[in-house]
């Protein structure tokens, strides 16, 4: 009635004391203050001034942090699990198909998909054109009309098992795509084909594709290729990988092998045959009733049609119109094309699409939701976007020695996953068996994978991957490598005493690392001329590429990425004149204590060393330098 003035219920639903907690809530992390309202049975008004006698500053659509939904909702006598949004998503999906009637159709099965992996020049590529009948090297018209990175391909043989199945095959450029998805928690392969030539055996790229296969935990089908040669040797390579662990069935082992030919197009249906006899023995289900869930494969823009995303398509079904989250992106299926080019209305489970109408470029790894609300699908991705930020401002939390201890006492037994790069084979097998044998009751000391030659760019990503540290043994990181190692915060080791090494090991492992050399970057130079100068030595006339050398700095030689000489410079000239610093792009004269050795090609590396006392739990990966160049000293 006019004139009446209301009761004010709102300032009696904040309580002012401890409430006892009597229900519980599930709601998804970056939540807005609306929703959150909503779930604990509040006006929004209410909400915001509880949260104003906190401090916190929010309007009705903001979203809030998951500690502040938990301790919030405490207040209002809820406890709050915080769950992601797409585990919400597969949650309602789930009870919707459960109350419909034909529970009997909940799920079919789906095409395995397929990663083909490993040596360069070995056949992949000839191996997949063969398999799709077409020839992309040889750019034909009429054969595939773009690259999505990933091909359906149905069984067409008659008189095959597996007539009229369907396999998918994910064309990754190598083994980063695959450790970058895995590294952001994706699993997207259910089968892995190892591929290597019968001419030429196991070499170190097929070594490091079984490595980064066996770390994701999906089987493994070997397809020895190229047994048309002369030169083949299939049982050699049976018997390099069954001393690998791969052992073939036909030796009493469980693992796949298959003898094929790209060329002469020899057994290829068998090893799709094969494909699809592992893939039954995993029993790969999806539901086409659900609204789809999948992940993206490879993202780019482009200029006509803006941000574009290949995804596959695992759960439920897409169709154009639809909204999604994908990563910390959103967008609305504005069309959607096959591996050939061909527009498609919509996408069953195991397929490939290249879709348009993202409103950025998301990630590869990235998990792909539709989703029913707009509004919703926007504020997730902005949530997803403010968290992105901070975590990059936040310190990393990757496994370094230093703070090994202190992560022992919170976790108990700890698993220590490193990965050994050597200048020979020798000393990598020494290592790579010893180390492990350093196991204690707390910490096991587990060997992913070990190589020969200088730290690359994909150990860096497999480190990043698997949360492992690099052992360097008389090499060093690449350039690019480096600078990968300290944008993903990757602890580097290096050394040149195996002693030294597996002492700084057992410290960690204790709890007792003692003072650490670090070294300070400062520059290289490659040597262009040798000069060689009575009573002084060999000169070397170099050209600065990169940063600055100093005087008084020190300096090692690399020849091929493999340290040979480690020392101080006993002179440094610009023409006759002796000078204290020389900077990047300029030439000079250097010749390095007791070392008269060296030679055209050779790069010089300048670096300063300071003692750090080791801080139990401060990781040396906070400081920018220090992932490529923290090491103890040899």
């Amino acid at each position: 009635m006019k004139g009446m003035v209301a009761p004010r219920l709102g300032a009696a639903q904040i309580p002012t004391g401890p409430v006892p907690i009597t229900r519980n809530i599930t709601v998804t992390d970056g939540v807005s203050v609306k929703d959150l309202a909503e779930k604990l049975d509040l006006r929004a008004k209410d909400l915001i001034a509880t949260l104003l006698q906190r401090g916190v500053f929010v309007t009705v659509n903001q979203s809030l942090d998951t500690e502040l939904i938990k301790e919030v909702s405490r207040q209002f006598g809820a406890e709050a699990q915080v769950i992601s949004f797409e585990d919400e998503m597969a949650n309602e999906a789930l009870e919707n198909l459960l109350t419909q009637e034909t529970t009997n159709e909940l799920e079919v099965t789906r095409p395995p998909v397929v990663t083909i992996m490993g040596h360069v020049d070995h056949g992949k590529t000839s191996l997949l054109d063969a398999i799709r009948e077409t020839e992309v090297a040889a750019g034909e018209a009429g054969g595939i009309t773009q690259h999505i990175g990933a091909y359906k391909v149905r069984i067409g043989k008659e008189d095959s098992p597996a007539y009229g199945r369907e396999i998918v095959f994910l064309d990754t450029p190598g083994h980063e795509a695959f450790t970058r998805m895995r590294a952001r928690g994706a699993k997207v392969t259910d089968i892995v084909v190892i591929v290597v030539a019968a001419d030429d055996g196991v070499m170190p790229q097929t070594l490091e594709a079984i490595d980064h296969a066996k770390a994701a935990n999906v089987p493994i089908i070997v397809a020895v290729n190229k047994i048309d040669k002369q030169d083949a040797q299939p049982d050699r390579v049976k018997q390099q990988l069954g001393d690998r662990g791969l052992v073939p069935e036909s030796w009493g082992g469980s693992t796949v092998f298959v003898d094929v030919s790209a060329k002469k197009r020899i057994n290829l249906d068998l090893l799709l045959e094969m494909i699809c006899l592992v893939a039954d023995v995993g029993t790969l289900r999806a539901s086409p009733d659900r609204p789809a869930l999948g992940t993206v494969i490879e993202s780019k823009l482009d200029r006509g049609r803006g941000a574009v995303s290949t995804v596959l398509v695992q759960n439920g079904t897409l169709r154009l119109g639809d909204t999604f989250v994908v990563g910390n992106t959103f967008g609305k299926v504005r069309a959607m094309f096959d591996d050939r080019g061909r527009a498609l209305t919509e996408a069953t489970p195991s397929t490939p699409v290249e879709i348009l109408g993202l409103e950025s470029i998301p990630d590869a790894g990235d998990v792909f939701t539709v989703v029913a609300d707009r509004d919703k699908a926007k504020n997730v991705a902005q949530y997803r976007k403010m968290k992105e930020r901070e975590s990059q401002l936040a310190k990393s939390s990757r496994v370094s020695l230093e703070g090994l201890a202190e992560q022992i006492k919170q976790a108990g037994v700890k698993d220590l996953p490193i990965i050994i790069k050597g200048d020979v084979q020798g000393s990598v097998e020494v290592l790579a068996e010893s180390l492990p044998r350093l196991s204690t009751e707390k910490v096991r000391v587990k060997v992913i994978h070990s190589g020969v030659g200088a730290i690359t760019e994909s150990d860096i990503l497999l480190a990043s991957a698997s949360d492992a540290i690099v052992i360097g043994f008389n090499v060093r990181p690449e350039r690019k490598a480096s600078e990968l190692a300290a944008q993903e915060r990757v602890d580097i080791r290096l050394h040149s005493i195996i002693y030294e090494l597996q002492d700084e090991m057992r410290k960690a492992m204790l709890g007792l690392l003692e003072a650490t050399i670090k070294e300070n970057y400062l520059g290289r130079a490659e040597v262009a001329n040798v000069f060689k100068i009575p009573k002084v030595g060999a000169v070397a006339g170099c050209r600065v590429t990169d940063g600055m050398f100093k005087r008084d700095s020190e300096v090692r030689v690399l020849r091929d990425s493999v340290q040979i000489y480690k020392g101080r410079l006993a002179s440094l000239k610009r023409f006759k004149d002796d000078v204290s610093e020389v900077r990047n792009g300029m030439e000079c004269g250097i010749s390095i204590q007791n070392f008269n050795d060296i030679k055209v090609g050779d790069v010089i590396e300048a670096f300063t060393a300071e003692k750090i006392a080791a801080d139990i739990g401060t990781a040396l990966v906070d400081t920018p330098a220090a992932p490529a160049q923290a090491l103890t000293p040899a």
